[in-house]
């Protein structure tokens, strides 16, 4: 089979085989060509030793030396070129201890993770497949290179990645991968949060953010966030649910946009439900205070999974008014854009939409007509530029110091002044406003 390169990549496998050194396109950028996508970046691997590569080409970066990797620059753009090399003994389930460099590009691919990624390719001499890759990828199927068990053993990250590719490429992974995560899930915790937190990123923010349930049908979710993981044993005995509290975020996870903020908030708006429960004499379950609760516990989770502040405080925030459920009137919209935000309501609109298709059917159906008529009346109120924040009123702090008012006593009239706004829009005006706070009006 034939596979187009680009210049640059043939320019570099061209150079490495003038010198005698045997050179491949490897992993990943393999497997996305036979798939028939366009590679992210392209790693490849020569027989040349990391001084040798560097010898070869006018700029390198020696990003690796010790694992026998060197950075390639041609026209400034970076390519990864590591020497074939045999991993030595993993000690703590995360990294070999020592490689060796081999000129053997088959005991090089023998290493590697998933039959998927263990192939290599030169335009002259085809397709290195030893493991048999290419029919994994026709038949959609993950499978490991050797026995998943110590493949795992060496590197407990490659639990997650089985996940995370098949939440990517919607393959099925071979049963003997779930089966080896179920025995190995423990060895989780000796990998850094910074790379787990990486690998469940791109699970929640792939096509199947729905593959999280194999993660907690594998155990690993229980060492990632075990908060959330015993949310799937918490049953609803609700008119508005028909899942336990995992499977209903889970369905949430499903119907939000493709956005780290809204994905983490779905994974994690009913976090603190098993702590909120009660039951009372009929047998109804209630969650009262969940929303609060779940935003001191998703700051903890989210804290300790290394999210940044910023994608962290816009997920609490979204957490904190997840069910407000605002009524289908201009006055009650305004006041959850005021309480919400302007610039992050269609964002928790989006939330609370998905959360009512993880409901039961009849009472999901009931909300989202409800939020379709909410939305129709939020670009209502921003094509009228009605006020909802102290900044969108006809006056500000200047004029009130003007009145004679000072210190706290002008942020409590200003807010007193957006609270009569938001209910008589047409009135913000300077003149009406002040005649307002002057005469103790509002």
């Amino acid at each position: 089979m034939k596979i187009l390169l680009p210049e640059t990549v043939l320019t570099i496998l061209h150079t490495l085989n003038a010198a005698g050194f045997p050179s491949y396109v490897v992993g990943g950028p393999v497997r996305d060509l036979l798939r028939g996508k366009t590679p992210a970046d392209w790693d490849m691997t020569t027989a040349a030793k990391p001084e040798q590569v560097m010898a070869l080409f006018d700029k390198t970066i020696p990003t690796g030396i010790k694992h026998g990797t060197v950075t390639v620059l041609i026209g400034g753009e970076p390519f990864e070129v590591t020497t074939f090399r045999v991993d030595g003994t993993y000690a703590d389930h995360r990294r070999p201890e020592q490689v060796v460099f081999t000129d053997d590009i088959t005991a090089d691919l023998s290493r590697r993770d998933f039959t998927m990624n263990a192939m290599a390719y030169h335009p002259e001499t085809g397709l290195c497949d030893p493991f048999g890759g290419q029919d994994d990828i026709e038949r959609g199927l993950i499978r490991s290179v050797g026995d998943p068990m110590v493949r795992f053993d060496e590197d407990a990250l490659r639990m997650m990645r089985a996940v995370r590719f098949a939440a990517q490429t919607g393959f099925a992974i071979h049963e003997d991968i779930l089966e080896a995560i179920k025995k190995q899930a423990g060895l989780l915790s000796a990998v850094s949060f910074e790379r787990v937190r990486d690998e469940l990123m791109k699970i929640l923010l792939s096509d199947r953010p729905d593959m999280i349930e194999i993660l907690h049908e594998t155990g690993l979710l229980a060492q990632v966030i075990p908060e959330f993981d015993r949310c799937f044993w918490v049953e609803q005995h609700t008119k508005y649910h028909c899942y336990d509290v995992g499977h209903h975020s889970i369905e949430v996870l499903k119907h939000v946009p493709k956005d780290a903020v809204l994905r983490l908030a779905a994974l994690l708006h009913d976090v603190a439900k098993p702590d909120a429960k009660t039951t009372d004499e009929q047998g109804v379950d209630h969650f009262k205070g969940h929303d609060a609760a779940g935003v001191l516990l998703a700051d903890e989770i989210l804290t300790r999974l290394r999210i940044d502040n910023h994608t962290k405080d816009a997920v609490l925030h979204l957490i904190r008014f997840h069910d407000s459920r605002p009524a289908a009137t201009k006055r009650s919209v305004r006041r959850a854009m005021a309480a919400v935000g302007r610039d992050v309501f269609l964002a928790l609109l989006a939330l609370m939409r998905a959360d009512a298709m993880g409901q039961a059917p009849a009472h999901g159906r009931e909300s989202l007509e409800r939020y379709d008529a909410v939305e129709a009346l939020y670009h209502e109120i921003v094509q009228a530029q009605d006020a909802v924040s102290v900044a969108e009123l006809a006056i500000n702090g200047r004029d009130l110091l003007e009145l004679g008012i000072s210190g706290v006593a002008v942020g409590d009239a200003l807010q007193r002044a957006l609270d009569y706004v938001l209910e008589h829009p047409e009135q913000n005006q300077k003149a009406v406003l002040l005649e307002g706070i002057k005469n103790k009006i509002f």
